[in-house]
């Protein structure tokens, strides 16, 4: 008998337990910047080299950074069903921690690319430089979807979302769009999990569980919780 498919969808804080902070953190800044200052095309635009430092700053960070027991815990469940996650987050956690499905919809902190060419892309642990060039000749940027940027991703996670038997959303709080609303593409009757510290709003509630606690907390208890559905 198959597994049945076990879709995740993760946000930010499933990460924030391992010392990586959320950009809706209470001082309304991100690791120190403005949003609009270092994560939007207008920012590229307006000062390429400003950008450039803040990824810089945060792949350090998250090179430093260790997955935490949420997302072990999503490594365990692949176990009884057929996990794939579709994450938020830029960071490598879910890698490092062992998970073999994983959809990155906002890029990778570890990836860069040619501003010109989203095809061009490369592997990077270290620093992007101004005056760093892919092979046609234009800067290189971080892969990394900015807001008011297209979701190229989108396209491969709505069928994914479709072909859920349980759905999972965990440590987003549901307002970054289009990826918050990937839950409303999950099928009539599905069940979903929805787990964080401030459970976000849904419309459709009815066949909803809601687990408010920290991400650590609350993907041991939603472990728990599947064990009679498996």
């Amino acid at each position: 008998m198959p597994k049945k498919k076990l879709i995740v969808l993760t946000g930010a804080g499933i990460s924030a337990e391992s010392g990586l902070k959320t950009f809706r953190d209470s001082d309304g800044l991100w690791e120190g910047y403005n949003i609009e200052d270092v994560a939007t095309p207008r920012a590229w635009r307006k000062d390429p080299g400003r950008v450039l430092e803040f990824y810089n700053y945060r792949r350090k960070n998250v090179l430093q950074a260790k997955p935490n027991a949420a997302h072990y815990g999503l490594v365990e469940l692949e176990k009884d069903f057929d996990v794939t996650i579709i994450t938020q987050n830029i960071d490598d956690l879910h890698e490092r921690a062992g998970s073999s499905q994983i959809l990155h919809l906002h890029g990778e902190i570890f990836k860069m690319r040619s501003e010109r060419d989203p095809e061009l892309v490369y592997e990077i642990k270290g620093d992007i430089r101004p005056g760093d060039s892919a092979e046609d000749g234009c800067q290189l940027r971080p892969h990394i979807v900015w807001f008011e940027e297209p979701v190229p991703m989108m396209e491969r996670a709505i069928p994914i979302v479709q072909s859920a038997d349980i759905f999972v959303v965990a440590g987003t709080s549901l307002v970054v769009y289009p990826a918050a609303g990937l839950v409303n593409y999950v099928k009539n009757g599905v069940p979903v999990f929805i787990l964080d510290k401030k459970i976000p709003y849904i419309s459709n509630s009815a066949r909803l569980t809601a687990i408010e606690k920290p991400a650590t907390e609350g993907i041991a208890e939603l472990q728990q919780l599947l064990s009679a559905i498996r």
